[in-house]
């Protein structure tokens, strides 16, 4: 008995010395590196007054995010997802007690007046696992595309098979793409002059500049490439799909959809002319074509935006098991 009660406090010491060397910091998943997803993690936690010291940080996209939340190696994951996330529905039915946070109004107020975010509730029947409404921020799930290789002709059946189509799509988020929500996260940005006719045939007024293009129809290429996203959040398995219908209704068109790190990738792979079509964030691609932010120095003069996709909602998530109940209880 004796051996067994000095072992049982030998192991509490240790734990109590690793607690004491990792100095209680809780590890949160931030998003991939260069990603809009970091970016808006760390006005999120800017907001808070949590520093770089505050806390251990993860750049992870949201699929390997979530499992480290189901395996307890990550104590709180930061999203910008769709509604409902199947990530975070699997996540629940895997774990059992996730719980997601709200931000205050106070870091609402703060991140819209320093972003082009904007206050969204999540309603609490949006999930089985919430109690209450949530509050946080949303943007909007754009794609944008090339003008080098997008010519008049394809950005007209772009933007007309994503509208027209979109019932042929079986993700959750394609009910999102209908012709009144066609320019959410357009203002701004100059716009495709293909999308431009489509949405103007169709009773809609356009106020964007409208997009030059290098692209021709008479050399257009058969291959093309669409930026995504990580496979765990919502762009890659929603590309994929969008990519099929297009590839199904567009003669002579084959478009492969790519696992990338999301918005400020595609943005940038569609500049150096290594990527066609990309999904982004509203935010990172009014960044882009103004050589702002992360794209400073190397902005984005070939992209011109196609359509709407989806409204992109923050979604802040940790378990019960952390008890850790808001941001406040980082610092």
């Amino acid at each position: 008995m004796k051996k067994k009660s000095l072992s049982l406090v030998l192991l509490m010491v240790l734990a109590l010395l690793v607690a004491a060397c990792s100095g209680g910091k809780p590890n949160i998943a931030i998003g991939p590196p260069a990603s809009e997803t970091s970016s808006v993690s760390k006005l999120i936690l800017d907001a808070y007054g949590i520093t770089d010291d505050d806390y251990k940080a993860y750049q992870e996209g949201f699929g390997d995010a979530a499992d480290g939340v189901q395996d307890g190696n990550i104590d709180i994951s930061i999203g910008i997802l769709g509604l409902p996330a199947a990530s975070i529905e699997s996540l629940q039915n895997s774990a059992g007690d996730v719980v997601m946070m709200s931000l205050s109004d106070d870091a609402i107020s703060y991140i819209e007046e320093n972003s082009g975010y904007r206050r969204h509730t999540i309603p609490k029947d949006t999930y089985d696992f919430l109690d209450s409404d949530v509050e946080t921020v949303t943007a909007y799930a754009i794609l944008m595309g090339s003008t080098d290789t997008i010519d008049d002709e394809l950005g007209y059946e772009l933007a007309k098979i994503m509208i027209e189509n979109a019932s042929e799509n079986t993700h959750a988020q394609a009910k999102q793409m209908i012709l009144e929500n066609a320019l959410n996260g357009a203002e701004g940005l100059p716009i495709h002059p293909g999308a431009k006719r489509y949405y103007e045939e169709q009773g809609l007024t356009i106020d964007n500049p409208v997009a030059e293009l290098t692209a021709d129809k008479s050399n257009r290429k058969n291959d093309f490439i669409l930026g995504t996203g990580s496979q765990g959040g919502t762009y890659y398995p929603l590309g994929g799909e969008m990519a099929s219908i297009w590839n199904k209704h567009i003669e002579g068109f084959n478009l492969t959809n790519t696992e990338t790190g999301a918005s400020v990738e595609n943005l940038s792979s569609i500049r150096d002319g290594n990527m066609d079509l990309g999904m982004s964030v509203h935010v990172p691609a009014i960044q882009a074509v103004n050589g702002e932010a992360a794209f400073e120095g190397h902005e984005v003069p070939n992209a011109a935006f196609i359509g709407h996709i989806y409204p992109e909602v923050i979604q802040i998530v940790t378990r019960k098991s952390s008890d850790i109940k808001s941001l406040d209880d980082v610092k």
